[in-house]
């Protein structure tokens, strides 16, 4: 795979396009047709009043276009933006950003919020706030929210407020790579799955547990002596971790195989 570099001056869709295509999820030239012939569509439900402006593009987009939540929930195809666009299914983080670019052309703005395990959206109409569920366009009242976390953090998990921050661009695509990477690792796409922790460790290399799930990716892929050098630099970042004997434990099996080249 060639080498590709994220940097900070990226957009959507287009990076996010040119980073599927790189992990041969999709092709960016027909991932792009297909967004250009829906955006440009988009502006015939452009209505004066935004609230019914909004409500005509949810009608659009999930009556009219069939837009939904794909059924192989987990998998790469819900992940990758350019899929998500070509067959109109996808998972909550690639909807919401179909949803949210789709927005921009009618001179709406829905705020992507990124919830433990969802990704939601948020609207502000004059003194009007909604969050939107991106499966299916329906609106979530706050307690809604509260049970989104604790379904996927634990029934005692707490609301914090930083879950209602609007997510930057980089904090999005960030999010696609992982459940990209999630995708990859389900179908025993290995390689492409490594491709994923790199790409996000260009971002986030103070992020060890990253290290850690690529140092299990690397033992998949037979490359021992790498999978070896992630857990040890786990092991020496994050000394007082609770996993830390688990990967000493890991790392010592390793030491056990011999290294097998890819």
């Amino acid at each position: 795979m060639e080498k590709y570099t994220l940097d900070d001056a990226i957009s959507l869709p287009e990076s996010a396009f040119d980073i599927g295509q790189h992990l041969g999820f999709s092709k960016a030239a027909a991932a792009n047709w297909a967004w250009l012939e829906i955006a440009g569509a988009a502006l015939s439900h452009y209505l004066v009043d935004r609230h019914q402006r909004l409500q005509a593009l949810l009608d659009w987009f999930y009556l009219d276009l069939g837009f939904c939540m794909r059924e192989d929930y987990f998998s790469v195809e819900a992940a990758d933006l350019g899929t998500c666009l070509i067959s109109r299914q996808g998972n909550s983080t690639s909807l919401a950003t179909v949803l949210m670019l789709l927005a921009k052309q009618l001179d709406l703005q829905l705020e992507p919020l990124l919830l433990p395990g969802n990704t939601l959206l948020c609207s502000r109409i004059d003194d009007q706030v909604r969050y939107l569920d991106p499966l299916t366009g329906r609106d979530l009242s706050r307690h809604e929210l509260h049970v989104l976390v604790r379904g996927e953090l634990g029934n005692g998990a707490q609301f914090k407020p930083g879950y209602l921050k609007p997510a930057s661009v980089k904090r999005l695509i960030s999010r696609m790579l992982h459940e990209l990477k999630a995708g990859c690792i389900v179908s025993h796409q290995f390689e492409a799955a490594m491709e994923c922790c790199n790409l996000l460790l260009q971002w986030h290399g103070d992020d060890v547990h990253l290290n850690r799930e690529r140092a299990f990716i690397a033992q998949q892929l037979g490359c021992i002596q790498v999978a070896a050098a992630d857990l040890r630099h786990f092991i020496d970042k994050s000394p007082h971790d609770p996993v830390i004997e688990l990967v000493k434990l890991q790392l010592r099996e390793l030491s056990e195989h011999r290294e097998t080249y890819h």
